[in-house]
């Protein structure tokens, strides 16, 4: 299976994605689109985010990332069915194919920012070698109202096509940054956490899905209000570059059979391994129990 093979046995053609939101990714870096997901859809992913989150406590997003102040949990789809729903956004996955070309699943992680909490310095998420270099498409899910005053996320709109800043050590890999030019060199803060001239404070109703290049330059804010911001950041890669969840070390009986071709291949969690077969016969014989059934 390839891309456009995956994409078109999910219902996906490329007009789900508009001109108009393919030239706001193009020149802002962002687009955001409203009511992909109904209220009851909402209520049921913002308290199966609750309920994991009871149950893992201080350790949620221990797979990928543990932040203070803000609650994470990470693994979602071997965890719960609850996000399935997540990995058919049309618009998303249109628009993962015409910034990335052959993709994959990167990651999926939940995060809610406490009252008084949730700031982060400015950052990007991944390097790039030149200036159309895309490495990764993010998607924050909405399950709450992203309001001003409760945690929106604050992006620097065409920054995408500026050089990287801050990024994350764990994400650079062997990449290895270039000297910067003094106009670069004047553009760079010198206080990341600060505000930066021009950012935007990104609003949304419960349901919508705001598409973000992860190469432009953002951040979380405080949320000042206290008021839920419960959001999953699902996010997705060339095929040419790893997870940042790897999914064949994690993957679950359960979540492999629930997929379908077009699913696994997205994820990549097919081919299995040689050896795949004659463990999930073990299991279903009783052996193994930790609920990963071929690594």
């Amino acid at each position: 299976m390839y891309t456009k093979q995956a994409l078109r046995e999910l219902g996906v053609t490329g007009a789900e994605f508009s001109e108009e939101q393919r030239r706001s990714l193009d020149d802002n870096g962002y687009f955001v689109v409203t009511d992909v997901f109904s209220p009851e859809e909402c209520r049921e992913m913002a308290e199966e985010f609750d309920a994991l989150h009871r149950k893992e406590g201080e350790r949620g997003g221990y797979e990928v990332h543990v932040e203070p102040g803000a609650p994470r949990v990470s693994n979602l789809f071997n965890k719960t069915a609850v996000y399935d729903r997540c990995l058919e956004i049309k618009p998303l996955l249109a628009a993962s194919h015409y910034l990335l070309g052959e993709f994959k699943l990167h990651g999926a992680n939940l995060r809610d920012p406490l009252a008084g909490k949730g700031h982060q310095d400015l950052h990007v998420d991944v390097p790039k070698i030149f200036p159309d270099d895309w490495w990764v498409l993010n998607a924050i899910v909405t399950f709450d109202d992203m309001k001003a005053d409760n945690g929106p996320t604050r992006i620097v709109p065409g920054s995408h096509r500026w050089h990287p800043i801050n990024v994350p050590h764990v994400n650079q890999g062997d990449w290895e940054p270039a000297p910067l030019t003094p106009e670069e060199e004047a553009r760079t803060p010198k206080d990341l956490a600060a505000p930066y001239p021009g950012e935007v404070h990104v609003t949304a109703p419960k349901g919508s899905v705001i598409i973000v290049n992860s190469s432009m330059w953002h951040g979380g804010t405080v949320n000042r209000s206290g008021e839920r911001r419960r959001v999953l950041h699902l996010t997705y890669t060339r095929r040419d570059l790893p997870q940042q969840l790897l999914q064949r070390e994690y993957l679950t009986q359960d979540l492999y059979e629930r997929m379908n071709p077009a699913h696994r291949f997205l994820m990549d969690i097919e081919p299995l391994p040689e050896n795949a077969a004659a463990q999930r016969s073990a299991r279903k014989a009783g052996a193994g129990t930790d609920g990963h059934w071929w690594r």
